[in-house]
């Protein structure tokens, strides 16, 4: 059974930092593309970053590119986004997810996940 349990979110001003974790038990995590999305009150799910199984392609949402950096560990299964020069618009629900095709590229579409954690807040105030 897939597993993925997000972390490191909380309330920071606008133009902080903060890191997300994403620790995940249950496949072969280091075969399997990793994203992360985020959902804002009153909006749909979007995605923000995705990583492929080998950690050599990464992809942005326009909206985060040139703040946010998505990387992963293999040897410690967890999959990370780093946030800097945060803004109010980014506060939303952060999602990790992870596709259950092996040696993925990753991608934008939520459709292509299979397994998500439960969330973590990140609220920026102004």
């Amino acid at each position: 059974q897939v597993q993925l349990v997000e972390s490191g979110g909380g309330l920071v001003q606008a133009g902080g930092s903060l890191r997300l974790s994403c620790a995940a038990s249950g496949l072969t995590f280091s075969s399997y593309a990793m994203g992360w999305f985020r959902q804002a009150p009153g909006k749909e799910r979007e995605f923000v970053a995705a990583i492929s199984w080998n950690g050599f392609r990464s992809y942005y949402a326009d909206s985060v590119k040139g703040r946010f950096t998505i990387s992963r560990d293999n040897a410690k299964n967890t999959v990370y986004l780093q946030m800097s020069s945060l803004k109010p618009a980014d506060t939303a629900v952060y999602y990790c997810a992870q596709s259950p095709r092996r040696l993925g590229a990753g991608s934008s579409d939520q459709n292509e996940y299979g397994y998500w954690g439960q969330g973590t807040q990140v609220t920026v105030s102004s």
